[in-house]
C-alpha cells in the first residue's frame, strides 16, 4: 500500500479545486410544530443557544478527501476520484475501505476541542457518529466496520470509543449533545447489495422486490440508533442525514437530486423517533430535507436563508472549504464568520460551524486561531446573541437588530469593514427603529461611554462620544444594548 504522503499528493494537491464542498442540500418548508411538551421545551432551549460546533470525521481524513462521496458512483464534482487507486471503481473502493486498517488518531483529545469551542462561545455540538460510507465512530455491535474493531489500530487506545469520549467531554462543559447519523450506509450489504453493483447514492435494488433485504437494513439502522440512545449518556439531538432515504411520497420533484430517487426507502421514522424519545425524553429529531413531524428544525446547508423564517432553523456551514479535513485548507476569517452569525441570528436561526479533524485527531492551528478570535468577540457581545429573537428591521445598512425573548432589551450591531475594523462615526442612524421611552442605552464594548439618542420620523440617531470613537481595538461588529 502506498504511504499516506503519496496518496495525499495524488488526491489533494489541488486543494479546493476538488469541489469538496460543492454539494448543497435544499431544505424543507413543510414544518410541523411538535406536540410533545418535552420536545417543545428542548427546542426552545436549543433556539437560545445560537452557535454550535459541527465535526465531520472518519477514515476519509487520512486521504484528505470529501467525506464518503468519492465511493459514490455518480458523475458529480464532489464525487471525483483521484490518486493512485482511481483507475477503477472497485479498486478505489477496496483501498478506501482499507483505510480502517491505518486509522490511528493518537492526538485525539476531545477536551482540547471542548475548551476551544467553549471559549469561542459555542453552546452545542453535533458529531458524525457514522457518515454515508458506513464507518462507525462509535462502539457499535452491529458491524466490524467501526473505530473499536480489532481491524482498526486505534481500537487499543483507552479513548477508542470516539463518539462516547466526545459526548462525555462536551456534556461536562454543558453543551447540548447532537449525534449525526447517516441513514444510508454504503458499506452494509443490505443497502448496497453485493449481488448488484451500486448505481448511485440510493440502494441498488428495489426494496419492494426484495423486502427481506430492506427489512434487514431497516432493523440494522434501528439497532445502531438504539445503541446511541442507550449507551452514550444524554443525547439532545438526533441529526439524521441522507435525505434520499425517505418515503417515496415525500419526494419533491422540483429538486433535482430528489428526482433521481428511484425507490421507496422508508426506514419508519415514527418508530425511530418513539424509540429514541423513550430513552432520551425530549429528543430533537432532525430528519433533514424530508419535512414533516420528524424534522424538528430545518438545516439549510452552506447557505443562509434570505430572510426571517417562521420555524426553527440552523445554517450548517464549513469553517474551511470542505466538510472533512483537507491539508492546507483555507479557513474563513473571523470577520466573515461573525458576519454570518449576525446575519443568521438576526433572521432567527442558529449557526452550526463545521471543523474537520485531521487523521491524527486534532484541528488545524488556523481553526484554533479562528475560534480564539471569535471567542474574544463573543466574550464582549455574547449577551446580545444568546436567547434573542429577530427585531424589525432585522438588517439594514450594515446594522443588525435583535431583541431579548422577554422584550426588555434590544440589541443593535454595527458591522465592521471587510477587514473586520469598526470605525465608529459621530452619528449612527437606525432606520425604522424608534427608541423606547425612558430607555437606557449602552455600548457593550464600553459600558461607561455616554451615548445620546433621539428618535424622530420612525428612525433613531445615536450620537457617540469622542472617547468611544477614538478606540482602535474594535473588531468585527460593535453592539449597543437598549434596556426598557
Amino acid at each position: 500500500m502506498n504511504s499516506i504522503k503519496q496518496i495525499l499528493a495524488g488526491l489533494v494537491m489541488t486543494g479546493c479545486s476538488l469541489g469538496l464542498s460543492a454539494q448543497q442540500h435544499n431544505f424543507s418548508h413543510e414544518y410541523i410544530v411538535p406536540t410533545d411538551p418535552l420536545v417543545k421545551e428542548k427546542l426552545a432551549q436549543w433556539q437560545d443557544l445560537k452557535f454550535g460546533l459541527f465535526m465531520h470525521w472518519g477514515i476519509y481524513s487520512q486521504w484528505g478527501v470529501v467525506e464518503s462521496w468519492s465511493i459514490c458512483p455518480e458523475d458529480e464534482g464532489w464525487t471525483v476520484r483521484r490518486g493512485p487507486y482511481s483507475a477503477t471503481y472497485d479498486g478505489y473502493k477496496k483501498a478506501y475501505e482499507g483505510l480502517q486498517k491505518t486509522f490511528n488518531p493518537v492526538q485525539f483529545d476531545p477536551a482540547k476541542w471542548a475548551r476551544a469551542a467553549k471559549d469561542a462561545g459555542m453552546k452545542y455540538v453535533v458529531f458524525t457518529t457514522k457518515h454515508h460510507d458506513g464507518f462507525s465512530m462509535f462502539d457499535t455491535r452491529q458491524t466490524d466496520y467501526r473505530i473499536t474493531s480489532p481491524n482498526t489500530p486505534f481500537s487499543s487506545n483507552p479513548k477508542a470509543n470516539i463518539a462516547k469520549e466526545v459526548f462525555e467531554v462536551f456534556r461536562k462543559d454543558e453543551f447540548m449533545i447532537g449525534a449525526y447519523f447517516s441513514k444510508p450506509d454504503w458499506h452494509d450489504p443490505n443497502y448496497w447489495w453485493p449481488y448488484f453493483p451500486p448505481k448511485d447514492r440510493n440502494t441498488n435494488y428495489d426494496p419492494k422486490k426484495h423486502p427481506e433485504k430492506w427489512d434487514a437494513f431497516k432493523q440494522f439502522t434501528h439497532r445502531q440508533i438504539d445503541e446511541l440512545m442507550t449507551d452514550y449518556g444524554r443525547v439532545d439531538i438526533l441529526w439524521l442525514d441522507g435525505g434520499w432515504v425517505r418515503p417515496y411520497h415525500t419526494i419533491d420533484t422540483s429538486i433535482s437530486w430528489q428526482r433521481t430517487i428511484p425507490y421507496e426507502q422508508d426506514i419508519d421514522m415514527r418508530t425511530v423517533a418513539a424509540a429514541g424519545r423513550a430513552k432520551q425524553p425530549g429528543l430533537l429529531v432532525v430528519d433533514r430535507t424530508v419535512g414533516g413531524e420528524f424534522e424538528n428544525y430545518v438545516t439549510p446547508e452552506q447557505t443562509i436563508p434570505p430572510g426571517v423564517l417562521d420555524y426553527p432553523w440552523e445554517s450548517c456551514i464549513t469553517m474551511g472549504t470542505s466538510w472533512s479535513y483537507v491539508p492546507g485548507d483555507r479557513y474563513k476569517p473571523a470577520q466573515e464568520i461573525i458576519g454570518m452569525l449576525l446575519k443568521i441570528v438576526s433572521r432567527g436561526g442558529s449557526l452550526l460551524l463545521n471543523i474537520g479533524p485531521s487523521p491524527e485527531g486534532d484541528f488545524d492551528p488556523d481553526a484554533y486561531a479562528r475560534l480564539a478570535e471569535i471567542g474574544d468577540w463573543m466574550k464582549v457581545n455574547g449577551e446580545a446573541i444568546y436567547g434573542t429573537v429577530p427585531l424589525a428591521p432585522h438588517e439594514k445598512d450594515g446594522l443588525f437588530f435583535l431583541q431579548s425573548k422577554d422584550g426588555q432589551r434590544d440589541f443593535i450591531f454595527l458591522a465592521g469593514d471587510d477587514k473586520g475594523v469598526v470605525n465608529l462615526p459621530e452619528k449612527i442612524v437606525l432606520p425604522g427603529y424608534e427608541l423606547p421611552a425612558g430607555a437606557k442605552l449602552v455600548c457593550l464594548a464600553d459600558k461607561r461611554a455616554r451615548i445620546k439618542a433621539e428618535s424622530s420620523g420612525g428612525n433613531t440617531t445615536l450620537v457617540l462620544p469622542r472617547g468611544l470613537r477614538a478606540r482602535k481595538d474594535l473588531r468585527y461588529a460593535v453592539s449597543f444594548a437598549v434596556s426598557r
